[in-house]
């Protein structure tokens, strides 16, 4: 199996296609940066992987928000009020989303003595959202598996900050052990509203056949688990997706919040005329094709960005995990 999903979609009993869905949402490395806006981007996120249940209307969702803090640790209890602040008074009064339970956990630190020296471990303040809503058919969800069955179709990009591509605590950033300046945000709350909304119409009238949340890991890892999903290779041009740095970096691996969606070649105006109605046109861009050569293909211009095999990118996503398995099972199991 391919462990890439948004959501977890559950019937309500045997009888019934009504149920409900559940996703997560959490964006802590932000909140070294910039607390509010990790808050925002943890809800954003949860929005966004729910985005591809039926569940009609944003107000429907309900929010469990677990926060934890070092409290007393210098900056963190005003980094805590303003997160908070800026979450449960802001945002989702703007969006219309109620959080009516939660738990916090105030002592994210620890501190003991190791050869006459003291040692201390702080956590920094962050939160963990977790979405749940009910779903109307629970048939029409939509999966990030890219589909080889269903025509001429075409994959587009939806990037909800148009085009701001801040890198600041993503996880390319982690990987160079650097933290950043800049952190993605949910910058128009009324935009996101659109997005979710538009995504609803498209998911009741089956217009959408793949879909896959881009705030967690940016635009080459949404290609590429679509892909492992589908068991297909992909072409995608950046041609019409600007980059500040010029090495396209910022274009491929910023998490600002969005998706990427499949339609038909045949729904393309339809899905459009959507889009527009919800004020999210401006942020969607055809960006490529799925092909038939199990090949992973990025280019700009004409020119090749990224290239390789689907096999080879899957055996380097799987390493993450084929090594965490060595450390905690047998490491022979693991290696068969």
């Amino acid at each position: 199996q391919v462990p890439v999903a948004d959501v977890a979609v559950t019937t309500a009993s045997f009888d019934t296609h009504a149920g409900e869905a559940m996703a997560m949402g959490e964006r802590t490395p932000l909140a070294l940066i910039d607390g509010p806006a990790s808050g925002r981007m943890a809800i954003g996120e949860a929005i966004t992987n729910m985005a591809c249940a039926q569940i009609e209307q944003i107000s429907d969702i309900r929010l469990s928000a677990n926060w934890m803090s070092p409290a007393g640790y210098a900056g963190e209890d005003a980094n805590l009020y303003d997160t908070v602040k800026a979450v449960g008074m802001e945002l989702c009064p703007a969006l219309g989303i109620s959080i009516p339970v939660g738990k916090d956990s105030m002592s994210m630190k620890t501190q003991w003595e190791e050869n006459g020296e003291q040692k201390t471990v702080t956590s920094p303040m962050s939160l963990t959202i977790t979405a749940f809503g009910v779903v109307q058919d629970i048939r029409k969800t939509v999966t990030p598996e890219l589909r080889i069955d269903q025509g001429d179709t075409r994959i587009v990009a939806i990037d909800l900050s148009k085009g701001k591509k801040r890198l600041g605590g993503s996880c390319l950033a982690q990987v160079y052990k650097h933290l950043g300046n800049e952190t993605p945000d949910v910058d128009s709350p009324e935009t996101l509203k659109g997005f979710f909304n538009a995504m609803q119409t498209l998911v009741r009238d089956e217009k959408l056949i793949a879909y896959h949340d881009i705030s967690d890991g940016g635009l080459f890892t949404t290609v590429v688990e679509m892909a492992f999903a589908g068991h297909t290779g992909v072409d995608i041009d950046l041609t019409q997706l600007t980059s500040a740095s010029g090495n396209d970096v910022d274009v491929l691996f910023n998490e600002e919040l969005g998706a990427v969606i499949q339609i038909r070649e045949s729904d393309a105006d339809a899905v459009n005329a959507i889009l527009a109605e919800h004020g999210i046109l401006d942020c969607c861009t055809d960006i490529g094709r799925v092909n038939n050569e199990d090949t992973l293909r990025f280019s700009r211009d004409g020119e090749v960005v990224l290239e390789n095999s689907r096999t080879y990118y899957r055996t380097t996503w799987a390493q993450t995990t084929y090594r965490m398995q060595s450390l905690r099972d047998n490491p022979e199991c693991a290696q068969q």
